[in-house]
C-alpha cells in the first residue's frame, strides 16, 4: 500500500518485452508480479530476504523508454546502465545486496517479485517512484 498523501504507483512488468500485465494507473501487487514472473518460468519463486540487484533510473520517461529499446535490442544492461542512468549506481546500476525494508516501498514491490537473471538475458520490470523512472533486474536472491 502506498504511503498515504502520495499518488499510487505504476509497475510494468517488461520480462517478455511485451506489454505490461496489470491495469493502467494502480500498482501492481506483490502476488501479481510473481504470478507472471512464475507462469513465465512455470515455477514459483521463492520467498527471498535479500536481493542483489541492478537499477537504472531516470527523471525522464523518453530517456526510460530510450533505454528500454536498447535493453530490447539485446544490450547489455550493465552497459545500459551506466549509459542512462542518472544516479550514483556506478557500477553498471549495481545496488548490491539489499534486504527487505531498505528500499523504496514501490522498487521492493517490483524488485522481490522479478526471478534472477544475468545482465547479458536480463529479466527487468518497470517502476515510478517519487525518485524518477526505474528499470530493476535482479541478480541473486536469497
Amino acid at each position: 500500500m502506498p504511503p498515504k498523501n502520495k499518488a499510487p504507483m505504476k509497475a510494468k512488468d517488461n520480462k517478455s518485452g511485451g506489454g505490461g500485465k496489470g491495469k493502467a494507473g494502480s500498482s501492481s501487487s506483490k502476488k501479481d508480479t510473481d504470478d507472471a514472473a512464475s507462469a513465465s518460468s512455470g515455477k514459483q519463486l521463492k520467498p527471498a530476504t535479500a536481493i542483489n540487484s541492478r537499477h537504472i533510473l531516470c527523471e525522464k520517461h523518453s530517456k526510460k523508454e530510450e533505454a528500454l529499446t536498447k535493453l530490447r535490442e539485446g544490450a547489455k544492461f550493465d552497459d545500459v546502465a551506466k549509459e542512462f542512468s542518472e544516479d550514483k549506481a556506478r557500477q553498471g546500476g549495481s545496488l548490491g545486496w539489499k534486504t527487505r525494508g531498505a528500499l523504496d516501498a514501490a522498487f521492493e514491490k517490483a524488485a522481490y517479485g522479478l526471478e534472477a537473471s544475468t545482465t547479458a538475458t536480463p529479466k527487468f520490470v518497470e517502476v515510478k517512484t517519487a525518485h524518477g523512472y526505474h528499470i530493476i533486474m535482479v541478480e541473486a536472491r536469497r
